[in-house]
């Protein structure tokens, strides 16, 4: 277990939810599209659904996060969203954080910082993009976070730079 930004601590169960949302990530990437993968847990600790990016056919809203929102919505009582968590390989976009609020979905813990992502951008040379980089907080204020992982950063980080042909 270690600390993460918030107040909440990062245990070995999140540590591995957040692993598979890196694969998922992978998976992403190598079907051509962007590195990011969401998980939906319960409060059992059982996995709900998952998905990727799958923004590549144009869909800019395609985003995992949104995917778990609009599943949860449709599949869970308010009860059981407000008692999940979302586990994902990057800090959720303004888009998705407020997704996640409107459906009253509970905690969300994050592999990657929107802070990390736009410093590694800034780094490589890409410039903003269509939509302000802000933390989940900045949006959704009263939803729990925990994040990042340390010990998924570089291996996230890696996995934007073959985006963006880096290294």
């Amino acid at each position: 277990m270690h600390e993460a930004e918030g107040t909440q601590i990062i245990t070995a169960d999140d540590h591995a939810h957040l692993r598979r949302c890196v694969e998922l990530a992978r998976e992403a990437l190598e079907d051509g599209d962007e590195p990011f993968g969401s998980v939906l847990v319960d409060a059992r600790g059982a996995v709900r659904f998952e998905d990727r990016n799958q923004v590549k056919d144009g869909d800019a809203t395609r985003h995992p996060e949104f995917e778990i929102a609009r599943w949860a919505a449709a599949h869970l009582s308010p009860a059981e969203r407000r008692e999940s968590t979302v586990y994902t390989s990057g800090e959720h976009c303004p888009m998705c954080s407020a997704a996640h609020a409107w459906v009253g979905l509970g905690r969300i813990i994050y592999a990657t910082s929107t802070e990390q992502l736009t410093a590694w951008h800034r780094e490589w040379g890409i410039g903003a993009g269509e939509v302000a980089a802000l933390p989940i907080n900045a949006i959704a204020p009263n939803v729990p976070v925990a994040g990042p992982d340390p010990e998924l950063a570089d291996e996230v980080r890696n996995l934007h730079a073959r985006l963006h042909g880096i290294g």
